[in-house]
């Protein structure tokens, strides 16, 4: 597998592996959730600060994330990683997370408090919460947990 900068010509299969996994682990969004979210996420391709596409050794993708890296007193955050549900339980989501901790070992990322198997992966790989909001960053009811890479705990 090759962790490399995201092109737009990975965006479709990007969006298509938010689909799908949005699918398999958020039962709590509607069709109408997914179908007003999916312009925003193809949006938040090009805004995010550094995306990175997962392609496995034929090429395919299978999972990316979106980073903003740190400015002045602002931490890195992870503002999305998607694994495609083909390949959950395999390592990737782990490969990107530590991908990620490598360029930004003060990371930050924000997970729905509805997808408790995403707060557990988080914490599994050393993050641990340090607060909660009642509705997501657009202001819908999906509260999120606030999660910090905990300094003395390795992703291992």
């Amino acid at each position: 597998m090759k962790i490399c900068k995201a092109e737009s010509y990975d965006y479709a299969a990007m969006l298509e592996i938010w689909e799908r996994a949005v699918r398999a682990t958020h039962s709590f969004l509607t069709e109408t959730d997914i179908e007003e979210l999916r312009p925003q996420v193809k949006e938040a391709f090009q805004a995010v600060g550094e995306l990175y596409a997962l392609h496995l050794d034929d090429g395919q993708a299978a999972g990316f994330m979106g980073l903003t890296p740190p400015d002045g007193d602002r931490r890195a955050k992870l503002e999305m990683l998607f694994v495609d549900p083909a390949y959950h339980g395999r390592g990737l989501g782990y490969e990107l997370t530590c991908h990620a901790l490598e360029k930004y070992p003060d990371l930050d990322v924000d997970v729905n408090e509805q997808n408790p198997k995403a707060a557990a992966f988080y914490e599994k790989c050393g993050f641990v919460v340090i607060g909660r909001s009642e509705i997501d960053g657009e202001g819908r009811p999906f509260p999120l947990l606030h999660l910090r890479k905990a300094p003395s705990v390795s992703i291992a």
